[in-house]
């Protein structure tokens, strides 16, 4: 795992070395075991790299790295897990490798069958900057699921790139400014979706995509892998197994996807919470390591927050050898102002904190470890499935004037409402208007709303920008749309952010194996009966972990991740919240809208919920607001004895 920068300048000058090396250094944490720039002044291009040693730790694994024939210049962010199986396949084809690295590997891929052809063999998780010397073009790629990130945009006349926004903040001339209709996105979801950022000068390159840049054009996108088809496909080719045979060919994918991710030159093991993503990665990898694989979790004293039991019985069970560390509140408290310094851009998911927690426990001890994100994606495993397709199945044989009628009235008496209903009635209200909704597009959006009408916090925005919610027509199944849309926006962009910041926070490469593509096309193919039962998700997950772990060890309801905001903001968070607050109005009243914010804490603080989690997006970008470092000063000059010079 790594950290890349890069830029491509038409008036690149003796400063532009000296820039690169502070963009690239901004990434320290991403890659502390090495750096690396490369530079062909003769066409303005420099690539930056931070290495973080997984593979072939040796110096032939440095980047940025030219293929044999000099061609093209990589600089790659992630891991390729099925090189060994390339290599053996462009040995006989005339390739020959230095090293036992991935990268070399890849280039040798792309100059055997074109970037594009290549990168479709590719199993990983990987963001990478290609250089073609002979075209003098620049190819950014991002994986299918989009686990690692990479940010693109211009600063003044020179194109610029990088892991996170850091890195393209220094530059002199790179738009800082917030891109206020990117904001009301954060404050509807918490967190930007792709391809939108915070800043107005940059965007996240979507997963699946190959975004180049050639001479005299500009910057043009196109599509190596699409989850909307393979989930078009997936519905219109349907698995034909009966269910055994689904459950077999599901242990063989994930076995492989599993091993494969097990590869490593540096200490492994795994994060386990109990619940069945994570057993179920951690049992296949004990079945197939010769030593007891290493596990970490965390706990709380808090019991409607406390995992750490059953991760500690499934441990047991499979004879890992397994690290616990109870957190106290305090603990937890302690993180919450690092959270924006590590976030990089305004992100608001609250399990960000115990996930940095566990990473840090687990860095401790290993370089890599493997998660089990991605199961409720693929699976159907989010009680919100359920829930949502019974309302909306109900909802749609009342005639939509009625619902609106219904939905108008309350809004137009909402004290009466309060009345009536007591605090419970606070709640009902706030999601009310998804009553009138007209169809299951929207109205499962609004139920994933944070705030229904972003735009009131965000002064001078203007519409909301549309995303995959918007654009992506429903599948006829409501479960399969609801893992569509989520798998194009909540698991990028919340649940792999989330995971990719807090590991790289602490230089740990953390891997994603039910993500292996050949899993996400599987698992579209399969058909919902096979996911959900008895009315609960994850069906097929729960019968394939059944033959490593007794049913009575992980059966038992779902937890989240997150922490007691309820209990905290009015509480012990208060001090620092109320700060954050007083810094904000000074520093950002001409962005949000405080008399709405002081309204939402005041009757926070009266004993209301309603507010808990808009309140915490609002400080969360405050407080990320105010640990933006100042304006940078100008490219350095001077000599630097690691850059490598284009010939």
């Amino acid at each position: 795992m790594c950290g890349i920068a890069g830029i491509l300048s038409p008036d690149a000058g003796p400063g532009q070395q000296g820039l690169l090396r502070r963009m690239t250094d901004t990434l320290h944490h991403r890659g502390p075991d090495d750096s690396d720039l490369w530079l062909d002044e003769a066409t303005g291009l420099g690539l930056g790299h931070r290495r973080l040693s997984i593979i072939d730790l040796s110096p032939l694994g440095r980047q940025p790295m030219r293929s044999a024939s000099g061609r093209y210049v990589l600089c790659f962010n992630g891991e390729v897990f099925n090189f060994a199986r390339l290599r053996a396949e462009l040995a006989p084809l005339g390739h020959a490798f230095r090293g036992g690295s991935d990268t070399e590997v890849m280039l040798a891929a792309i100059e055997q069958w074109g970037l594009f052809e290549a990168v479709k063999r590719f199993v990983g998780m990987f963001a990478f900057a290609l250089w073609d010397r002979q075209e003098r073009t620049l190819s950014l790629v991002r994986d299918r699921l989009g686990i690692k990130p990479l940010y693109y945009g211009l600063a003044g006349r020179d194109f610029v790139f990088g892991s996170e926004l850091k890195a393209l903040r220094e530059h002199p001339a790179f738009d800082a400014d917030i891109d206020r209709e990117a904001l009301t996105l954060y404050f509807r979801h918490d967190y930007i979706p792709a391809p939108f950022s915070i800043h107005r000068g940059a965007k996240k390159l979507p997963p699946g995509q190959i975004l180049t840049l050639a001479p005299g054009r500009g910057p043009a996108l196109a599509p190596y892998w699409s989850a909307q088809e393979v989930y078009a496909r997936g519905a219109q080719n349907p698995s034909a197994d009966t269910e055994a045979e689904a459950l077999d060919r599901l242990e063989a994918l994930l076995k492989d996807a599993v091993g494969l991710r097990m590869l490593a030159d540096v200490p492994l093991g795994a994060f386990l919470s109990g619940g069945i993503d994570s057993s179920l990665v951690v049992a296949l990898m004990q079945a197939q390591s010769p030593r007891p694989v290493k596990t970490f979790s965390i706990g709380f004293a808090e019991a409607a927050f406390n995992e750490a039991p059953h991760a500690r019985a499934v441990a047991e069970h499979l004879g890992c050898e397994h690290t616990e560390l109870m957190l106290t509140q305090q603990d937890l408290l302690d993180i919450v102002p690092l959270v924006p310094r590590f976030w990089d851009e305004p992100f608001a998911d609250s399990s960000q904190i115990p996930t940095y927690a566990v990473c840090r426990l687990a860095r401790e001890h290993v370089t890599v470890a493997l998660s089990g994100d991605g199961g409720d994606e693929l699976f159907f495993g989010y009680e919100r499935y359920p829930h949502a397709a019974k309302w909306w199945k109900r909802l749609a044989l009342v005639p939509l004037p009625l619902r609106l009628a219904v939905a108008k009235t309350a809004w137009l008496r909402p004290e009466r409402f309060a009345q009536l209903f007591g605090r419970a009635g606070q709640r009902v209200l706030w999601r009310l208007d998804a009553l009138g909704k007209p169809n299951f597009q929207e109205f499962y959006k609004r139920l994933l709303s944070h705030h229904p009408r972003p735009w009131e916090l965000v002064r001078g925005s203007g519409p909301e920008p549309r995303t995959a919610l918007d654009l992506v027509p429903p599948e006829a199944d409501a479960y399969r749309a609801m893992s569509l849309w989520d798998i194009l926006m909540y698991l990028p962009d919340d649940i792999l952010t989330k995971v990719d910041r807090a590991s790289m926070a602490v230089s740990l490469e953390a891997r994603v194996p039910l993500l292996d593509h050949r899993v996400v096309e599987f698992a579209a193919s399969l058909p919902t009966r096979f996911k959900v039962q008895g009315g609960g998700g994850k069906h097929l997950l729960r019968q394939l972990l059944y033959r490593h772990v007794p049913r009575d060890i992980v059966d038992r309801p779902k937890m989240g991740f997150g922490i007691p905001l309820a209990q905290w903001l009015p509480g012990r968070l208060r001090p620092w919240a109320e700060d954050v607050l007083a810094t904000g109005r000074r520093q950002s009243g001409d962005v949000l809208d405080f008399a709405l914010v002081d309204r939402y804490w005041r009757e926070m603080l009266g004993g209301s919920t309603h507010w808990t989690y808009i309140l915490w997006d609002v400080l969360m970008f405050l407080a990320w607001r105010m640990d933006l470092p100042a304006a940078p000063a100008q490219g350095l000059t001077g000599p630097d004895p690691s850059v490598t010079q284009a010939p």
